[in-house]
């Protein structure tokens, strides 16, 4: 097998694995105290789609407590997906899809149900999910 074709397995190998379902549940995450956090800017707005390549704005997940979290749907390659980000994050499911497609890059996936969310050390996180 030459380089190139292994590594090419090794990157869908990597990609494969970032459908997986988790191995267990995860355990309820515990009450913290809120953290201080300085406050986020706002990204720009996106006044038109984004050119051919463009990288992704990060989604942001800091919180101070509870309520500044809720669950959205951030997408991947398999399409939706929902995370635990914060409320006045902006989310990017359609420049994820197409920078999937841009790439050739598709999965049949399952997601995490989540029901709620909390602030743990300052950052979003489910407070319950359960995979699919």
């Amino acid at each position: 097998m030459s380089p190139r074709a292994a590594i090419a397995v090794v990157l869908a190998a990597l990609l494969l694995a970032g459908c997986a379902q988790p191995a267990s549940t995860p355990s309820p995450v515990p009450e913290r105290a809120p953290t201080a956090l300085p406050e986020p800017l706002p990204p720009p707005p996106l006044e038109e789609a984004p050119a051919a390549g463009t990288v992704v704005p990060e989604v942001d997940t800091r919180c101070r407590v509870d309520a500044d979290c809720e669950v959205k749907d951030v997408g991947n390659c398999c399409g939706y997906y929902p995370a635990c980000v914060n409320k006045d994050s902006p989310t990017f499911p359609e420049l994820i899809a197409r920078q999937c497609a841009e790439q050739g890059l598709a999965g049949i996936c399952g997601y995490p149900e989540i029901r709620g969310c909390a602030c743990v050390e300052g950052r979003c996180v489910p407070s319950d999910a359960e995979s699919m």
